[in-house]
């Protein structure tokens, strides 16, 4: 599947749905914005409420500070978070930075007895089609995460992650949301993607792709996401204080490409 040559993302004017990635693979070694235990994900998961992030992705941590799928870290840190009054949409993640085995997913899975409202399956991952299932099995919707920029999705490449997701037979708009890591901000990889099913779309990208790819989803209406488990550092260059300060700038570069996209016409 060939996805550049084909014609650009129409621009649109649409405020674009922010989420915020809170810790990602992060440590407390990458900087004090960096939320790890419980207590500060709960607060900067309400400052980045506040500065108008529309969903939650917060990555469950021991008290060691690693990631875990376990039942006893996952659902004590939804209710916390839940509990402070976050009302929106929490999302975590169901990958092999948390458990290695495919197996070990899946059980740890269907052993969650506190639910998030959608979890994360990188399909680039062995076993992700299955896991993707049992977390919709469970109510859980589903973001499905394929890398798009890199070697593997060169012209007249097709990328492995993407070609699984298209086999999967699985197509449910309002569970199942098509979340597309970019390396670089090319609108011929979007423009691509619009063949695809009719299944919502995310961009994001990270570190140096994070603010281009932002921008490039204000221009073509797909849902975006800041935070610092993806980039530590602002549009401007100067390090990120909080989430909350991200996601007010992302906010700030949706509207400032909108007015570009609509001054342009």
């Amino acid at each position: 599947m060939n996805l550049r040559g084909l014609r650009g993302p129409a621009p649109v004017t649409a405020p674009v749905s922010v989420s915020v990635s809170l810790n990602g693979g992060r440590s407390a070694a990458d900087g004090s914005a960096v939320p790890v235990s419980p207590p500060d994900v709960v607060e900067s998961a309400l400052g980045a409420v506040a500065a108008g992030a529309g969903e939650v992705l917060v990555h469950p941590r021991t008290p060691c500070g690693r990631e875990s799928l376990s039942p006893r870290v996952v659902g004590p840190l939804l209710e916390a978070v839940r509990g402070a009054g976050v009302s929106v949409p929490l999302s975590v993640p169901a990958g092999i930075g948390a458990e290695p085995d495919p197996a070990g997913r899946l059980e740890r899975v269907r052993s969650w007895t506190v639910l998030p409202d959608r979890a994360v399956v990188h399909f680039a991952e062995p076993g992700a089609e299955e896991l993707a299932e049992a977390l919709l099995a469970r109510g859980v919707a589903v973001d499905a995460v394929v890398p798009l920029g890199g070697k593997d999705a060169g012209a007249g490449a097709e990328p492995g992650a993407l070609a699984r997701f298209l086999a999967w037979p699985v197509r449910d708009p309002a569970r199942i949301r098509l979340a597309v890591e970019l390396t670089v901000a090319d609108p011929a990889l979007v423009a691509g993607l619009r063949w695809l099913p009719p299944v919502p779309l995310l961009l994001f990208g990270r570190e140096a792709a994070a603010w281009p790819v932002l921008r490039l989803a204000a221009r073509c209406g797909a849902g975006a996401r800041t935070g610092v488990g993806d980039v530590l550092h602002l549009p401007d260059g100067r390090p990120a204080r909080s989430n909350a300060e991200l996601v007010a700038a992302a906010l700030e570069a949706d509207g400032a490409q909108n007015a570009a996209t609509a001054g342009s016409r």
